[in-house]
């Protein structure tokens, strides 16, 4: 396969802004304003690469995903649903999108929901672990309005966040509600105003990147995910497993002394190599 031109390469860049903080925390920002950040695959590709990035850099302990402008991303580009709506076209899917999955990123993901967030939009909000909306915010799953089934594993994470019946309500009926609402159903945590919305989520994501540990961060995170499809019994000997894992770490010590000490910790960055499955793999119970 040929190498794609160097021209396109560079345009690419800009679709997804990405810039580190001296605390840790990443901001990733959709960047076609003039476009509402409308998603495209050359703007997929650049997203999903910088999240690959921040996931292998030791330096980096939190993430925030954003929009540019007015709007978060309100699904896909008008032209790409235009060309997958003639007859006899293959929506060429991405295998990124449907598999990327929370589970696969070892540290922890902060949505910073600007504005209109829809379709492939929500996908990407429902990605992260903790969500902040702007007030005034409006949100749609969608795909039914657009003649489409619940897409990018929807049916499966919607329900997890907000209840069956309200997961039902808002992919059958592809409905337009905004960030209050939001809010009462659970799809959102924080609702603050706009100007000081971005704000809201770094300093979230600066206070646990400067006193959490990135090792507990990421097998927190991977307890529970993957306890969601486990029974009580299981996930209770994954937990046993993670306690012994923890049992006399340089992590634990550290934690226990800045505690004591009254001062702030100073975790290790998360190596690139690290599996959060080490620490549950073994899992037992003590009886």
């Amino acid at each position: 396969m040929s190498e794609e031109p160097t021209q396109d390469r560079d345009q690419d860049q800009d679709l997804v802004l990405y810039e580190v903080d001296e605390d840790g925390v990443a901001t990733v920002t959709l960047n076609r304003p003039e476009r509402k950040n409308a998603w495209s695959i050359p703007m997929e590709r650049r997203f999903f690469a910088l999240l690959d990035e921040a996931a292998e850099d030791p330096a980096v302990r939190v993430v925030v995903i954003t929009g540019a402008g007015r709007a978060f991303c309100p699904g896909m580009d008008v032209q790409r649903l235009e060309q997958n709506a003639q007859p006899g076209q293959s929506l060429n899917l991405q295998a990124r999108v449907p598999m990327y999955s929370r589970r696969n990123m070892p540290k922890p993901l902060i949505a910073a929901v600007n504005g209109a967030c829809a379709g492939i939009g929500l996908v990407q909000a429902l990605i992260c672990d903790i969500r902040f909306a702007a007030r005034g915010a409006r949100f749609t799953t969608a795909f039914t309005r657009r003649g489409l089934a619940g897409e990018y594993n929807m049916s499966y994470v919607l329900p997890r966040v907000v209840g069956l019946e309200n997961a039902l309500d808002l992919l059958l009926s592809g409905r337009v509600f905004d960030a209050d609402e939001a809010k009462e159903l659970g799809l959102v945590s924080r609702v603050v105003e706009p100007e000081d919305l971005l704000d809201a989520a770094r300093s979230y994501a600066r206070d646990i990147a400067r006193n959490c540990s990135p090792r507990a961060m990421a097998v927190v995170r991977h307890q529970v995910y993957g306890d969601l499809d486990r029974d009580f019994t299981g996930a209770l000997a994954r937990s046993y497993s993670a306690m012994e894992f923890f049992a006399g770490s340089p992590d634990f010590r550290e934690g226990v002394a800045s505690f004591v000490e009254k001062r702030e910790p100073k975790f290790e960055g998360l190596p690139p190599d690290f599996d959060p499955d080490e620490a549950t793999r073994d899992a037992f119970l003590p009886y």
